[in-house]
């Protein structure tokens, strides 16, 4: 009975050192102190391109001509031919004025023209037999200078009555109110019936030119010479208008050009004020809007882009991990240009497989394992400014 006890005791103890030894076979097999492992991360390639720079500022939008429309005579408005919204042309009918006295008048001053111009006729018939008596001494020299002086009398007359009639008709056309530009009708602040006062400072309405459209924003004093350079240019540089005022390029609004840079900078400020003109058929741009510009400075061609997260910030310089076989290498690199999405290199080669998520895990020399996910930043392909 002893004897099978220790048989079972050896065999059971046989059997715990050979687990024993061969766990310490197995472990360095699996846990074997080696190369580290390899470190995920999503690359991209350096692409060769045609870049736009761009400056960026935020404006508000202006139209280029904005009229109160005022009436230029007292009176009652009669008529009023067009609706708040309306867009209207040049020359166009927009209200009328009670014209009757207006009239009555001017025809007042025609028919004291017409008299005149009898009266003047008779004189002249006259002035003219006289001169002929006075040659025989028929008349006496006092009548004849009595009827030339009645003849300059009578002209003068019928002038003053023509000049009343020209005024009465000028008159006359005040009370038609036209648009002096083309544009879009505001809210109208009086109705027909009211009576208008040339003293009125409100107008009846606004007309605001919508297309074409301005944009005046502001820039650092230190860009004097860049817009200077631009202004000079044979082609207006491009400029964006973006929604929104905070900087961000969001919705693109329209398209325009630069058009002029103001004559001083604001010292109180540090800035200088320029404009840009926009076609604006779509109408998306409005008067008194905040819009973000970007303004096309320069193109750089052939340049090394890369999305911004590739590029890191060392102690001394910038630099990037460009893919070597299954390991990466670090490379210094030099900014050219910078905005939120694209960044301008020197110091690698078109195609160059660089990092672009993951660099926190990195170090020269390090194994990667490459992600076949790229994220959304790294398929950037074409600069949004």
């Amino acid at each position: 009975m002893r004897i099978q006890k220790k048989t079972v005791l050896i065999v059971v103890l046989l059997i715990a050192l050979a687990a024993l030894a061969l766990w310490f076979l197995l472990k360095p097999a699996t846990a074997r102190p080696g190369a580290p492992a390899a470190v995920p991360v999503r690359v991209v390639s350096v692409m060769q391109k045609d870049v736009p720079r761009f400056a960026s500022g935020i404006g508000t939008v202006l139209s280029l001509h904005s009229v109160v429309i005022r009436p230029q005579i007292d009176g009652i408005l009669t008529r009023l031919l067009v609706k708040e919204g309306q867009l209207v042309k040049k020359g166009d009918l927009l209200a009328t004025i009670d014209d009757r006295s207006i009239r009555a008048s001017l025809d007042q001053a025609r028919a004291q023209l017409g008299e005149s111009q009898a009266q003047l006729a008779v004189a002249q018939v006259n002035l003219k037999r006289y001169k002929l008596l006075s040659v025989d001494d028929g008349v006496s020299k006092q009548t004849y200078d009595q009827q030339q002086a009645l003849v300059n009398q009578l002209k003068a007359t019928a002038q003053g009555n023509q000049a009343a009639i020209d005024s009465a008709q000028v008159q006359l056309s005040y009370t038609q109110i036209r648009s002096p530009v083309s544009g879009r009708v505001g809210i109208r602040n009086v109705d027909e019936g009211n009576f208008l006062r040339t003293s009125d400072a409100e107008g009846l309405f606004t007309v605001t030119q919508i297309d074409p459209i301005a944009v005046e924003f502001s820039l650092p004093q230190q860009m004097l010479p860049t817009l200077q350079r631009l202004i000079a240019a044979p082609e207006q540089a491009l400029v964006k208008a973006y929604i929104g005022a905070d900087g961000a390029t969001g919705e693109l609004l329209g398209e325009g050009r630069l058009s002029l840079i103001d004559n001083q900078i604001n010292a109180n400020t540090g800035t200088l004020r320029a404009k840009a003109e926009f076609n604006n058929a779509a109408q998306r741009l409005w008067p008194g809007q905040l819009v973000t510009l970007k303004i096309q400075t320069a193109i750089d061609k052939d340049a090394l882009v890369v999305p911004p997260t590739v590029v890191q910030r060392g102690l001394e310089q910038h630099f990037v991990y460009r893919i070597k076989g299954d390991k990466v290498e670090s490379v210094p690199v030099e900014m050219v240009y910078q905005d939120s999405d694209l960044h301008i290199i020197r110091g690698v080669n078109a195609g160059d497989q660089l990092v672009s998520d993951g660099q926190s895990r990195l170090k020269p020399g390090s194994h990667i394992q490459v992600l076949s996910d790229p994220p959304a930043l790294a398929k950037t392909a074409e600069p949004q400014p």
